[in-house]
């Protein structure tokens, strides 16, 4: 699941870096992204595995402060945002445009957590299984003054373990 996480950021990351200025006249404005995804673990064992699958309508709540300390600046900024997964189960919060905001400054406190699903038919994976996280990866670029923030997955699980399916370990 790691290994999902971090080739989906990555390859963000390289799209992002390849649009951007190659010489830049100033620094961009910084931009962070909070990101993560919800699963269904059909198998019950805290991992993504071939009988998994990526829940779409799951609603997230992310909590974040962010610290910029630089020779220029010494900011707080705090948010929080609840955001509905998408059909490939990817929640995300955007800032942008956090002028005088150096990415390789900033220090980060987050959470992400499992609020519900909404108007889901789909009652074979509705148990909470991991809630929250605030297990991440983190990617800067200098270049484009872009931070990503990639959680663990936060995933739901059956209410019975399928043993035709999964087995009994």
């Amino acid at each position: 699941m790691k290994k999902i996480m971090f080739l989906f950021v990555h390859l963000q990351l390289l799209l992002v870096n390849s649009l951007s200025p190659k010489h830049p006249s100033a620094k961009p404005a910084a931009e962070i992204n909070v990101m993560g995804f919800v699963y269904c673990d059909v198998c019950s064992n805290n991992s993504f595995s071939k009988h998994s699958y990526f829940m779409s309508g799951v609603e997230v709540r992310i909590d974040c402060r962010l610290k910029s300390a630089s020779s220029t600046t010494n900011e707080m900024i705090s948010f929080s945002a609840n955001r509905t997964t998408n059909e490939f189960g990817l929640y995300k919060v955007a800032i942008t445009s956090l002028d005088s905001v150096d990415v390789d400054s900033l220090a980060t406190s987050c959470q992400a957590s499992l609020v519900g699903r909404r108007g889901s038919s789909d009652s074979s994976c509705n148990v909470p299984g991991y809630r929250s996280t605030t297990d991440q990866v983190v990617f800067k670029s200098k270049r484009s003054n872009l931070c990503i923030y990639g959680f663990n997955g936060l995933n739901f699980r059956p209410f019975k373990r399928n043993l035709a399916l999964c087995g009994k370990n």
